[in-house]
């Protein structure tokens, strides 16, 4: 007998509708799994059998062979599990077939019978919505992220037995409620890391407001112990809300890999990832037989905080020339060919030096000259390029460290990055840009007019600092932040030479 499971299945942060059939016919027992599985799929058939003896239903001790279409596409993963019991026992009229009409089943079964979570309840749910599914099974933990899906009534499981008897009617189970509301923004999360703990450093907190308005990659340049990680941690705290539809992108991709809390049906705040400096280049960008996200990736909305910089591999540091440019990170493979969001701020730190002491007042810096530009120099300069926004971070004097004084909290410096970005997202309604940022030429040419007084400043700065074409257009982004911070509709000079002394390295390490 022949039963037909609807269940799904991840393509990068994507679902698609899997058909699950099963065939229960005579001859010598065999369970064979075919569709292209992986190892964890074709694993399935000893779980899905100690799985049904062990809840105590009836296994047939026949040939069962269970296909996933379509076949022509690889699938990994062991969310199968549950649909093809579930095949198998409405194959031995264990289970109402028509019961099985307009749901989509998805789960990981223990030998026991019980049923774990699965990667991906977001986007699954989604899929089941745009196919006009109308139920989805899914394991427990995996409920509240499906339920904020509209129009899908998801039933949260914890076993194989209570499965069957909500399909065959012998136990009603409640729906899992949607209560997200997905009207404006989501609201700011009180656990972030407050502005006002720093203590000092008032340009460094000027630079990273400028940065988070028009959303600008940024290096900080300073000794160990001058807090660039502890700014950076802080970052998240004054960068806008995340808007309904940034949220569900950043939960889609965290469930995907399965990273997204139980108890965290939908991201709120913003991604802050911080990798380590021995991060191969498919971690960072992504990668693998089955190309899953990298960290560029699990930043998409957030901050990509590369602590160390110049200890990065070169190669590493190179594969995210694209993601920087296009907001997005295509990864291709013999079996597919994956594009993946990776709209990221990347904030960066570094030493001046290998000792870290070169211009810090205090100390003495061992470093020659040429270790100091060889050291630098790791950072190629298309990368910096990239980086709008460069300051050196010095060290805290005791003065400021021991002072009573403190500065503005990370809300009051949202407030004025939330009223920026309000303007950027009026002066680029229609269009795919949502921040200065990420403007193009013809934007540059349109929104960045100067005036003569601001035009003699650049021209002095490209000529002493030998700025290339990329940073020119960089300064005058800037520019444009700033002004819009200022409430103000034109660029003036003040704001462009605002915008040209956040450009440290060109000033200084760069400098030919």
């Amino acid at each position: 007998m022949l039963a037909t499971v609807l269940s799904s299945a991840m393509l990068g942060i994507d679902a698609y509708i899997v058909k699950v059939e099963v065939d229960v016919a005579g001859g010598l027992p065999y369970f064979s799994t075919v569709g292209l599985p992986d190892s964890a799929i074709k694993e399935s058939r000893d779980r899905v059998t100690a799985a049904i003896k062990n809840s105590g239903f009836y296994f047939p001790p026949t040939r069962i062979t269970a296909n996933l279409a379509p076949a022509d596409i690889r699938k990994a993963g062991s969310a199968f599990d549950l649909p093809i019991a579930i095949g198998v026992m409405a194959a031995t009229n264990q289970v109402k077939l028509e019961s099985l009409e307009n749901t989509m089943i998805l789960g990981e079964l223990a030998l026991d019978g019980s049923i774990r979570g699965i990667p991906g309840g977001l986007p699954i749910a989604i899929t089941a919505k745009e196919n006009n599914i109308q139920n989805l099974i899914l394991p427990a933990e995996n409920a509240r992220e499906a339920a904020i899906v509209e129009d899908v009534n998801v039933y949260p499981v914890a076993s194989l037995s209570e499965a069957v008897a909500f399909l065959n009617l012998e136990k009603e189970i409640a729906s899992e409620p949607h209560t997200i509301n997905t009207d404006g923004h989501t609201e700011s999360s009180e656990s972030l890391l407050d502005l006002l703990d720093v203590k000092g450093q008032e340009h460094v907190k000027r630079a990273i407001e400028v940065a988070a308005a028009g959303g600008h990659n940024l290096i900080m340049i300073g000794p160990p112990g001058s807090g660039k990680t502890m700014i950076a941690k802080r970052i998240p705290s004054i960068l806008p809300r995340l808007s309904i539809d940034e949220s569900l992108e950043t939960t889609k991709i965290q469930s995907t890999i399965g990273i997204l809390p139980s108890d965290t049906p939908l991201v709120v705040t913003r991604p802050y990832r911080s990798p380590h400096h021995t991060i191969s280049d498919a971690g960072l960008i992504g990668g693998g037989k089955m190309p899953r996200p990298g960290e560029v990736s699990l930043a998409h909305n957030g901050v990509l905080f590369l602590d160390e910089l110049p200890e990065f591999r070169r190669n590493v540091l190179e594969v995210m020339r694209q993601p920087l440019e296009d907001r997005q990170v295509t990864i291709s493979r013999a079996s597919a060919s994956l594009t993946y969001p990776a709209n990221f701020m990347l904030v960066a730190a570094m030493n001046p030096c290998p000792c870290g002491f070169f211009s810090d007042p205090s100390r003495d810096c061992k470093c020659s000259p040429n270790q100091i530009q060889n050291y630098v120099s790791r950072i190629s300069g298309p990368l910096l390029d990239r980086i709008d926004i460069q300051v050196e971070v010095p060290a805290v004097k005791h003065a400021e460290l021991a002072a009573e004084t403190t500065g503005e909290t990370s809300g009051h410096v949202q407030e004025r990055v939330e009223a920026a970005r309000q303007v950027q997202h009026q002066r680029f309604a229609g269009t795919t840009i949502h921040a200065n940022a990420n403007m193009e030429s013809k934007q540059i040419r349109e929104y960045c007019q100067v005036d003569d007084q601001a035009q003699d400043l650049l021209r002095v700065a490209i000529n002493q600092l030998g700025l290339s074409a990329r940073a020119y257009d960089r300064i005058l982004k800037v520019a444009r932040t700033i002004a819009d911070l200022d409430r103000n509709p034109n660029i003036e000079a003040m704001h462009v030479s605002e915008a040209i002394q956040y450009r440290s390295l060109d000033r200084s390490f760069w400098k030919k």
